[in-house]
């Protein structure tokens, strides 16, 4: 029993490793880092930040980040943000699947002249491999998330992956 129970956590550790990993390389070869990240564990101890989803709505109605505003991507309008978030030093933290699409959106919002903008570090993946909830489009947890294709959902290594709903 001690053996095998040693064995599934060896797995679990070496899984999560091997996912955290692969977003590592990812977002060194995709992002340029302009905004600052938050990490997962750090952005659980911040209380009542501004979360703002910026993955398509699909993805979003598949689950997300408990309280997150949903801003989309290919129909982002920050108007729409400027109107939600008026204050522009509320602690906003940006998130998509892993952190490529937010830091586009974060970019915009601290051009418009937001001071305290995160993106999330491997985003609502690493979230999930980290063992976080997420929630439906009514507001219950669900285990599933939305993987965008399966190229990307390699990187989703918790919870029941999703590309079409």
């Amino acid at each position: 029993m001690k053996t095998i129970l040693s064995t599934l956590i060896f797995f679990l550790i070496a899984s999560i490793s091997f996912s955290q990993s692969k977003i590592d390389k990812t977002l060194k070869k995709l992002n340029k880092e302009s905004v600052d990240y938050i990490h997962v564990q750090a952005l659980e101890k911040v209380s009542n930040p501004i979360l703002l989803d910026a993955r398509e709505k699909e993805e979003y109605d598949v689950s997300h980040l408990e309280n997150a505003i949903w801003v989309g991507y290919d129909t982002f309008q920050l108007d729409s943000v400027i109107q939600k978030v008026q204050n522009k030093n509320s602690e906003i933290v940006v998130y998509c699947s892993i952190g490529v699409r937010s830091e586009n959106i974060g970019e915009e919002l601290e051009e418009a002249g937001y001071t305290n903008v995160k993106n999330l570090y491997g985003g609502i993946f690493e979230w999930k491999n980290e063992g976080y909830p997420v929630y439906d489009s009514i507001g219950n947890t669900t285990e599933q998330v939305h993987a965008f294709n399966k190229h990307w959902g390699k990187l989703l290594t918790s919870g029941e992956k999703v590309y079409d709903k």
